[in-house]
Order: structure tokens, then C-alpha cells, then sequence
């Protein structure tokens, strides 16, 4: 195992360790090496399931659910036709 094992963190450690391995995915998705790519899957696998398994009833935002997302895209391709929703970049209405 890579680090201290997830379940030994406490939670602010948790939170921690997620937005690091998150802030660095991106770099290592481009630049890494495949050990390097296969060793951050694990413990990004690691440290998401320990925080699932203490917050099992996170609150779920509804435009991060399919349902939500159609939802949105549904009302962009409205409000495209219609020139609803369109600003002129200070909140304004055009």
C-alpha cells in the first residue's frame, strides 16, 4: 500500500489526501509513467472508497445525475432557440 492506509486517517486527513491526488490527476494521466498512472488509480480507489464508506448518505447535487444533466441539456437547447439565458457577460440580459 502507498501512504498510511485510508481507514487510519482521520477525516480532515481524508479530505486532505483526496484533494491532492485529485489536484494532481491530471499530471499524471499526461505525464506520468504507467506505474506511476497504475499506483494513482489505486489510491485514488483507496481513499474514495474509505470516504464512501463514512459518508454512505452524502447529499447527491441533482445536475450531477443523469436525470439532472438531461435536464440541463434540455433547457440549453430551449433557451438556444429562444435567445433565453443569453447575457451580456455583466448578467444583463442582451
Amino acid at each position: 500500500m502507498i501512504g498510511v492506509e485510508p481507514g487510519r486517517l482521520d477525516d480532515q486527513q481524508l479530505m486532505r489526501e483526496l484533494e491532492t491526488i485529485h489536484r494532481t490527476r491530471h499530471d499524471t494521466l499526461l505525464h506520468g509513467s504507467n506505474e506511476a498512472l497504475h499506483t494513482h488509480n489505486e489510491r485514488m480507489a483507496q481513499l474514495e472508497g474509505e470516504y464512501l464508506r463514512r459518508h454512505p448518505r452524502r447529499p447527491v447535487a441533482r445536475g450531477r445525475t443523469r436525470a439532472g444533466a438531461r435536464e440541463r441539456e434540455a433547457e440549453a437547447e430551449g433557451d438556444a432557440g429562444t435567445g433565453a439565458g443569453v447575457t451580456d457577460g455583466a448578467g444583463v440580459g442582451a
